[in-house]
């Protein structure tokens, strides 16, 4: 399954080829990837940890001291003396010291605000520390279990209004070791209009307003009739002859869902995405339409996450 650092590792690639500059291994993507979520979890934790605490506020607690001494003046012109109404006689905490020491212990000090602030402050970095620092050199996870995968690279542009346009998407159906398939692809979608000519080369000042899908692809096999597939579950491979000729095109399981289509338009759509020019209502006339189905879930990263993310590794780059 594709992961937010497959993502980033594309980015870094598209960024270091337009930029010139050393490129990241996936390994090493990774492992900072991993240290970057252990340390906002330790962050989210550290806020959870913070009580709130209902402290009286300081007019509160000179109204409180006015009402006691008003108490204790009445006290004293009727009775002589300034026993608190309601406390034992000759008491010392009836004097009026002891109104202060009372009310010196309610009042929130600089000690009681600054020690919770400071605690949470402190607690956060120390924190992340430990986490990061607990982790051994060479620290390998999840990823470990990635295999040679068939896989797509999707940039997209996204406007200030969040709505996204196709900039590129290209991919390959054999299997490949990621670290080279996700840079192979992420450049040529990217870089390249060679391998898609719907598309001029990305250029560097679009790097802030691109978002990059990655999809690693699963669980072939030939469904047994053109609507044997789930929408959201399943992307498509298609092969037919039309005209003596052979044509072919896939639409990745996600596809279908965000143009909100029907199965039957997904199938006319991706037909005529191969070049069949045929009538809308002939499709199923279309001789020898074969159809593979597949899995995969697509996973996206826009550049606002991968920038949070540099520039946590250059902060923290020796933890």
């Amino acid at each position: 399954m594709a992961t937010p650092a497959h993502c980033l590792y594309c980015f870094e690639s598209l960024a270091a080829s337009l930029e010139h500059k050393e490129l990241l291994s996936l390994r090493q993507v990774h492992e900072l990837w991993e240290k970057y979520k252990a340390a906002q979890a330790d962050a989210v934790d550290a806020d959870a940890d913070v009580p709130d605490v209902d402290v009286e506020g300081p007019s509160d607690i000179e109204g409180e001291i006015e009402e006691e001494l008003s108490s204790l003046r009445e006290n004293f012109k009727s009775n002589g003396t300034l026993e608190v109404p309601g406390s034992s006689s000759g008491s010392s905490s009836s004097t009026p010291s002891s109104v202060s020491t009372s009310s010196s212990s309610r009042t929130p000090t600089s000690g009681l605000g600054s020690s919770s602030s400071n605690s949470s402050s402190n607690s956060l970095l120390p924190a992340t520390g430990r986490r990061l620092g607990s982790q051994p050199q060479g620290v390998y996870t999840n990823h470990q279990q990635d295999e040679d995968k068939p896989l797509f690279v999707t940039w997209n542009t996204v406007s200030r209004s969040g709505n996204k346009t196709l900039r590129g998407c290209i991919g390959t159906f054999e299997a490949q070791e990621l670290e080279h398939g996700l840079k192979n692809y992420a450049l040529t979608s990217g870089c390249s209009a060679f391998d898609d000519s719907r598309f001029l080369p990305i250029a560097k000042r679009e790097l802030p307003t691109l978002e990059c899908g990655v999809t690693l692809l699963t669980d072939f096999e030939p469904a047994p009739t053109p609507m044997s597939w789930d929408i959201g579950t399943h992307g498509l491979r298609i092969s037919f002859t039309y005209h003596s000729k052979r044509y072919g095109a896939t639409y990745l399981p996600d596809v279908p869902v965000e143009q909100g289509w029907t199965k039957e338009e997904t199938l006319v759509s991706l037909m005529r995405k191969a070049g069949w020019s045929g009538k809308r209502d002939e499709w199923r006339k279309v001789a020898d339409l074969k159809v593979v189905r597949y899995q995969g879930k697509k996973v996206a990263v826009d550049y606002a996450g991968w920038m949070e993310w540099k520039e946590w590794v250059e902060k923290h780059r020796d933890l």
